[in-house]
């Protein structure tokens, strides 16, 4: 029975996490379409529906200025319909009606409130959470180069052999793992404001498990692992200087994704490395688990979704900010019915793409 209660207690607590991670998701893409929902309503454009989900509505509400707002049964998307996206001839109010400014603007605005958000979401995780340092908490048997200063609590780790230790690295104890056992280590450290350089050799000791009992291999041998001999705990920044810090540390997001889908297109990731939105609800139930994670996924999926919406693909944000910029440069847009054409079928080709790579991620890559 004890057994039995455990397991489903484990299910539900399962189901909550997935549940919390669907309404981060939901969150982040109302947070886009609410973008071009703002900059629509402050041009004047006639809006016809603000939907959160696809397929069928459950809920639906028409509003006295006519635009519908429902919600939909499959919480994975969302859209914010103006009228006469797609025709030839545009009415009065009509998208495709306004200058093609006013149109770029509204385009551009989705994946900038999902940046926006990115800051504000970045703000709260280097004052609660972590500024992506690490700061010493006790130093034991440090083995220091001949010459070297020595590490003292309270200093704040920012490079390791001259690597900024960063969230998307995996910050000091990542850095430190990739370094090597038998070279000096030169640690980067902030004391009360002064950079100081202090190179440090990695030693080994008994490995010990949670309760403090060394850890022995299959011939009954101690476990040795290689260490630097400090331990340490998430730096983070007062309020005032995390909202001074959040916009730079965004863009250093931002940058990550970019250099992320550059190797993507040039092969060096694989399709284990990518993950289509079953994969990411998944990484976000597992994150929901330890705060610090769950604070750094929000601004890390806004500025994904914000950098990928402008990347010049077929449906999304950035295509179609293209065709309007051709448009201005032509004096005459492309034949609407062509471009809709494009769109729909870069649109099945990347609904297609992240199933291929979901369905890869739930049967093959275990």
């Amino acid at each position: 029975m004890t057994s039995f209660l455990g397991s489903a207690a484990t299910i539900f607590t399962n189901i909550g996490y997935i549940l919390l991670a669907i309404l981060v998701l939901m969150v982040m893409i109302v947070i886009h379409e609410l973008g071009h929902y703002t900059a629509g309503k402050i041009f004047k454009f006639k809006i016809t529906e603000f939907s959160i989900g696809f397929g069928k509505a459950i809920f639906s509400k028409k509003m006295k200025s006519g635009e519908i707002f429902s919600i939909r049964v499959v919480p994975l998307g969302g859209y914010c319909a103006f009228a006469g996206e797609d025709k030839e001839v545009a009415e009065e109010g009509d998208f495709n009606s306004k200058p093609w400014w006013q149109r770029l603007i509204v385009l551009f605005s989705g994946a900038f409130f999902n940046f926006l958000s990115a800051v504000i979401f970045t703000v709260f995780l280097l004052a609660f959470a972590s500024s992506g340092y690490s700061k010493i908490t006790s130093v034991d048997g440090v083995v220091y180069e001949t010459g070297s200063p020595v590490l003292e609590v309270n200093d704040v780790i920012l490079r390791v052999d001259g690597t900024k230790t960063r969230f998307l690295n995996g910050g000091f104890t990542n850095l430190i793992s990739l370094a090597s056992d038998t070279d000096p280590i030169v640690l980067t450290i902030d004391r009360d404001g002064e950079q100081l350089d202090i190179t440090v050799i990695k030693h080994q000791i008994e490995s010990k498990d949670e309760n403090g009992q060394t850890i022995l291999d299959e011939n009954g041998n101690p476990v040795m692992v290689s260490v630097v001999g400090v331990t340490t705990t998430n730096h983070k920044y007062s309020f005032g200087k995390a909202f001074y810090m959040a916009f730079p540390v965004t863009c250093e997001m931002a940058w990550d994704c970019l250099v992320i889908i550059g190797k993507i297109f040039i092969g060096r990731y694989s399709l284990r490395d990518l993950g289509g939105p079953i994969t990411t609800i998944s990484t976000i139930a597992t994150a929901s688990r330890h705060l610090i994670n769950l604070l750094l996924l929000f601004p890390v999926i806004s500025v994904n979704l914000a950098v990928f919406n402008w990347l010049p693909i077929p449906a999304l944000d950035g295509a179609r900010m293209v065709f309007v910029i051709i448009e201005a440069i032509r004096k005459k847009p492309i034949r609407r019915d062509i471009e809709a054409k494009i769109h729909g079928v870069g649109l099945f080709v990347l609904f297609a793409f992240v199933i291929v790579v979901d369905i890869l991620h739930l049967f093959v890559f275990k």
